[in-house]
């Protein structure tokens, strides 16, 4: 069975963007200056910013659930907007068939020869063609937008944070935190 929609987003999205994901403790460690590396605050500081990243993710998540319930409820109603459509056009062509060959006369009465048909035929092929051409336009929009959305999402999946000066404002609320501590001691 294939994967649903929500599955393969959520394996692109949530998977990969847990913070142990992306940088490991000791990782984060090593980003700190060698003196301030054995301070217990680098962990909390690491389990603040893992918790953050969790209530992310978990917004994410519920976002891509919710998003998954309104495309099922949008399919139904297309669904039935398509089958509603299709009553409407057969009661068209029964309509017309009745103008065309009067209400005693059926569609199936009617006999062409081959020189009478041709021509209807040739119309038929010309108007599928560009029904075609439209459904062809159509999907090639489709197809741009969701590989813009996905583009969109590669900094999410990749682990790029949106603030790139998270890395100083990191440090600098450190060196606080240890002035703070140093100090009260």
């Amino acid at each position: 069975m294939a994967p649903s929609e929500s599955t393969i987003i959520s394996n692109y999205l949530l998977v990969p963007a847990q913070l142990p994901a992306i940088i490991s403790l000791q990782e984060f460690i090593a980003l700190f200056p060698r003196s301030l590396q054995s301070s217990p605050h680098i962990r909390s500081l690491y389990r603040d910013l893992q918790g953050q990243r969790n209530a992310l993710v978990d917004s994410v998540a519920a976002g891509i659930e919710t998003e998954a319930k309104r495309g099922k409820a949008l399919r139904r109603a297309v669904i039935k907007i398509r089958r509603e459509a299709e009553s409407q056009e057969h009661d068209d062509e029964v309509e017309i068939e009745r103008m065309l060959f009067g209400a005693a006369s059926n569609s199936q009465n009617s006999k062409h020869t081959v020189s009478s048909i041709i021509p209807d035929l040739e119309g038929a092929i010309s108007e599928l063609e560009g029904e075609l051409q439209r459904l062809e336009e159509e999907q090639a929009a489709l197809m741009a937008s969701a590989q813009q959305t996905v583009g969109s999402m590669s900094d999410l999946r990749y682990g790029r944070l949106a603030n790139s000066k998270l890395r100083d404002q990191v440090l600098d609320g450190l060196a606080n935190l240890q002035e703070t501590c140093t100090g009260k001691n």
